[in-house]
């Protein structure tokens, strides 16, 4: 095994020796750094305007050039995921003589989801080009959801027992220890797949794979076929994890305009983000192989996210010897939708905040980072602090894009009056107005995957969409700032959220 030097000695010694101080420490840091950064241009202003000058010029550059390559990269991901969508993947697995061994598992973990909403995604896995007879479908109940959960498990089972390979019904049961929500079901969901195919069917686990499906998701016909592909033709399939593209499109004609803008916005950024394998992480609804999870213990339980907590945990477990792949396929998931245009936006909020709870993660991330050995230094320091770049700046972009250049010349007058303050509006304001590109190919993009309009939405509402962007700065702050900075202040203060299923309508 290839030895690496020991750089953090020091450090992991304090880590092992102090290890609640610790925590509390990391979970601490990106509440404190996130205040910081964003009144950092008030006291600022008055104390050094000119840093504060020169930091709100370098992040708006640092924003502009993430606009651009947004722009570039998610226009390459759309003609991929065309392109893929039409290609014969099952055709293409013909040269794999040992294709027909593979077995796909698919867990889907469930609370208080309507009977509606799990037959729309168990009619979506009918409709694999896949052999359906080597798919099973995990449907996991929490026992908490009752009576209403067990007559929605015989119906299903009722509807859709032939269908595949296997259809099961588990009902995951309160633990002392766990944290009740996705992670821990898709735990025991799991578990109980593997144990029914695997431990008692004696299914090789090699051949195996197994998806974490939200209950709301809709893969498209080729998934499996394309998945099997890459699973066959990967020497490292046992160290990988394949990402299909999340498209929030299933309800995108229903819901009010901050939604709908903000379902196109995270769509088309996930076809960006498939372009970036250097930092892809797998995201709500993934893949994996089953013998991968079964290895690393399987999903956690005692944490609400789970997509994150899951690549780093394999990551670290594998020495660094894991990467997620891209797969050019898209994934239909709900946006956010209530009974009313408040509860859409209470939903939509609480939605958010559960991903930016993922800021959670970054003290087990980082603690990791410290003392995992036998792993490249660069390789690990890059994975672990882009994620917590990403997630430390997530409450503070809006805050010193939108305002950040007012304080300068607003608070101080005598800065006002420099070359530097008198020029910073027309600076900042040229940078931004050059981001404004990825504004519009993120409209073209999503125009041309969204769904066809149906025939009860007017054309003119669709006239009328381009101007909906014009909500940007206020959906912005509301929808992206304000759940972020709600909780990065709420795990600063130790006053940890608990898991919210989103509605669905």
């Amino acid at each position: 095994m290839v030895q690496y030097p020991d750089m953090f000695p020091f450090l992991r010694r304090i880590v092992r020796r102090y290890p609640v101080k610790t925590q509390r420490f990391l979970e601490i840091l990106p509440g404190f750094t996130s205040w910081w950064l964003i009144l950092f241009p008030v006291w600022g202003a008055l104390v050094v305007p000119e840093v504060v000058a020169y930091y709100i010029i370098f992040f708006d550059m640092y924003w502009l050039y993430r606009s651009l390559s947004m722009a570039v990269l998610a226009t390459v991901a759309h003609f991929r995921i065309r392109a893929s969508q039409n290609f014969d993947w099952l055709g293409d697995l013909q040269q794999f003589p040992d294709w027909k061994r593979i077995h796909h598992i698919v867990v889907i973990p469930t609370y208080k989801e309507p009977l509606s909403t799990l037959q729309r995604t168990i009619e979506s896995l009918k409709k694999q080009t896949f052999p359906l007879e080597n798919m099973s479908i995990m449907l996991s109940f929490e026992e908490r959801e009752g009576e209403g959960g067990k007559e929605k498990a015989k119906t299903l089972q009722k509807l859709y027992a032939k269908t595949f390979g296997h259809l099961w019904c588990t009902f995951h049961p309160d633990i002392a220890g766990e944290v009740k929500g996705k992670s821990s079901n898709m735990c025991w969901g799991a578990k109980e797949a593997k144990h029914k195919l695997v431990d008692q069917q004696k299914i090789d686990i090699n051949y195996v794979t197994i998806s974490s499906q939200d209950a709301d998701a809709q893969f498209h016909p080729n998934y499996f076929s394309a998945l099997t592909f890459k699973f066959l033709d990967d020497p490292k399939r046992y160290n990988r994890i394949w990402q299909p593209s999340i498209m929030f499109y299933n309800n995108i004609w229903k819901v009010p305009a901050p939604v709908r803008v903000l379902a196109s916005m995270f769509s088309v950024m996930q076809m960006f983000i498939l372009m970036r394998q250097d930092r892809l992480i797998n995201f709500s609804t993934y893949s994996v192989s089953l013998k991968l999870i079964d290895e690393i213990g399987y999903w956690d339980t005692d944490v609400i996210p789970e997509d994150y907590r899951l690549f780093f945990k394999a990551y670290f477990a594998k020495k660094g010897d894991l990467e997620v792949v891209p797969m050019f396929i898209p994934v239909y998931a709900d946006a956010p939708e209530s009974h009313g245009f408040w509860p859409t936006m209470k939903n939509q909020y609480e939605q958010i905040k559960r991903w930016s709870w993922g800021v959670s993660d970054d003290a087990y991330i980082l603690k990791q980072w410290i003392l995992a050995e036998n792993i490249p230094f660069w390789d690990k320091t890059i994975r672990v602090f882009k994620t917590v770049e990403d997630h430390f700046l997530w409450p503070v972009n809006w805050f010193a894009i939108t305002l950040g250049a007012l304080f300068p010349t607003l608070l101080n007058e005598q800065f006002s009056r420099t070359i530097l303050g008198k020029t910073l509006p027309q600076v900042t304001s040229a940078i931004l107005t050059l981001s404004l590109v990825s504004l519009l190919t993120i409209f073209v993009i999503d125009a041309r995957s969204r769904p066809p309009r149906p025939k009860e939405v007017s054309f003119l509402k669709v006239l009328i969409q381009p101007f909906e962007y014009i909500l940007l700065p206020i959906i912005g702050f509301f929808f992206s700032a304000l759940p972020g900075i709600d909780s990065h202040t709420r795990l600063m203060l130790g006053k940890y959220i608990e898991y919210r299923v989103t509605e669905k309508v």
